[in-house]
């Protein structure tokens, strides 16, 4: 055990993590019937003006904003409290998506509903608030308030929150401030974003009251902010990497490549890059990860829900060899000390520092916000004392820092997801530089956000992974 952590006996903790999501939905049956939300109240406090939303619309599907200097203003319009857009990932959420994406039209109409597999965010990015941007440039006051009060509600898993915040932060860089916030109607498995700023861990049985209370809080919530993190991946040209989507080429390379290495350094690499918000990882659970997606691919019909998709898991990581398998019997179930080298630069630094990988790890996370594996929290609740010792400092998601931390085999693990211990602590840092040798791994697996990838490693040159933080913040809505 690591550190000691504050709060109830570890027994009562465990019982009541097990417990989450029915005591949530438990919650949200009762809430709904002590004070009810008003439909027409609601919709008045969310619906955007008819002739905003249909030139939003066709803006978007026609992918051309020219068109709508040719719309009539509506000199009488009032923008609503919170203009807000909901998008909704289909595929998410077992059998509920598709219904909840007809309840959430009822209330707020087609127009402000956006199925993923339909319009996609970037698209919504570029056209649909360009076309209220492009009004309110022509003198339309409505369309001006509209853009500047929007909200956005994501009703899927993390990675397609990620995928919205990934989208919506394009508008800092184009320099379109306001940035929307965003709220979560959480459908996905793990849900940690959701459940990081209060919008629970699972959608709840009682899921047509609910939706109300969502928007609710969507307009009413206050605004907090989430650091996400800018990752770039350099490999040996002509090595294999299986890329996630939520990676993608460039021809920007900026690794530091001044600090020393343990490895050679190819002369010529591949760069791809992308952005996390909630964690990335090297080692064995990547691997479970990875092999998790695939069997979910290749037999969509086991994963049919949350429950199912963590029993899938689970005795994936056992076949693995977590648990059982000898790990001097095969070099890829050896300590990432073997193959990986580690610097930090601490907040407030400029400088590179190498930091110690504990021997018997078997993989790596880069945290930044308190919930990980579906609401845990390895890094744990540690004490004062503990902190000022290792010189760390407590933990938030906008803090401009990642907790880096170790699990072993898949029992110390165990543990730690349900917290009777904490994580191995390696470090905090505001930026983390790997460096990966092959020698007898032939492949390395790593993830961010639950999205795993597959790399292949060489026996001669380096595979570096550079790690900083983006320099605007997300806004997200506050569900607490």
């Amino acid at each position: 055990m690591d550190s000691p952590s504050s709060g109830t006996s570890e027994s009562t903790h465990w019982l009541t993590t097990s417990r989450s999501s029915f005591v949530e939905s438990f919650r949200s049956v009762r809430l709904s019937a002590i004070g009810r939300i008003d439909k027409e109240d609601l919709r008045k406090r969310i619906l955007i003006p008819e002739y905003l939303r249909f030139a939003m619309k066709d803006a978007i599907l026609s992918k051309d904003i020219n068109g709508v200097g040719l719309i009539i203003s509506d000199a009488n319009c009032e923008a609503p409290e919170a203009p807000m857009v909901v998008f909704v990932n289909s595929k998410s959420g077992g059998r509920h998506g598709p219904f909840l994406k007809s309840r959430l039209q009822d209330i707020m109409g087609e127009e402000q509903v956006f199925d993923l597999s339909v319009v996609k965010p970037p698209d919504f990015v570029q056209y649909g608030l360009g076309c209220l941007e492009k009004l309110a440039s022509l003198g339309d006051e409505c369309a001006k308030e509209v853009r500047e009060k929007m909200r956005i509600v994501v009703a899927g898993g993390d990675g397609t929150v990620g995928w919205i915040l990934g989208s919506l932060s394009e508008l800092n860089k184009q320099k379109r401030e306001p940035v929307p916030p965003t709220g979560i109607i959480p459908l996905g498995t793990g849900n940690d974003l959701s459940r990081s700023f209060g919008w629970g861990g699972s959608f709840p049985f009682a899921w047509k009251s609910a939706i109300k209370r969502f928007l609710h809080k969507a307009v009413t919530g206050p605004i907090c902010r989430l650091d996400s993190w800018h990752i770039i991946v350099s490999t040996p040209s002509g090595e294999t990497v299986d890329l996630t989507y939520s990676l993608k080429p460039t021809e920007e390379c900026s690794i530091d490549q001044d600090l020393d290495v343990e490895g050679e350094i190819s002369e010529t690499s591949t760069c791809f890059e992308g952005v996390f918000y909630n964690y990335y990882s090297i080692g064995m659970d990547a691997q479970v990860a990875y092999g998790f997606h695939q069997l979910r691919d290749e037999k969509p019909y086991l994963a049919q829900g949350p429950i199912s998709n963590k029993l899938i898991y689970s005795g994936y990581g056992c076949g693995q060899g977590w648990f059982c398998t000898p790990c001097m019997s095969n070099p890829s179930l050896r300590g990432l000390k073997n193959i990986l080298q580690v610097h930090i630069m601490k907040a407030n630094c400029s400088k590179w520092e190498k930091v110690p990988v504990p021997s018997g790890v078997r993989a790596i996370v880069a945290l930044n916000l308190h919930h990980y594996g579906s609401g845990r929290n390895p890094w744990g609740n540690l004490k004062p004392e503990y902190l000022e010792k290792r010189g760390f400092v407590e933990a938030h998601a906008d803090d401009g820092l990642l907790e880096i931390f170790g699990l072993k085999q898949g029992w110390h693990a165990s543990l730690v997801m349900v917290e009777l211990i904490s994580a191995k602590h390696i470090a905090q840092a505001a930026a983390i530089r790997l460096e990966i040798r092959g020698g007898e791994w032939r492949e390395a697996y790593m993830q961010m956000d639950g999205e795993p990838w597959k790399q292949s490693m060489n026996n001669e040159y380096s595979t570096f992974v550079e790690i900083k933080r983006v320099p605007s913040q997300s806004l997200m809505i506050s569900g607490d």
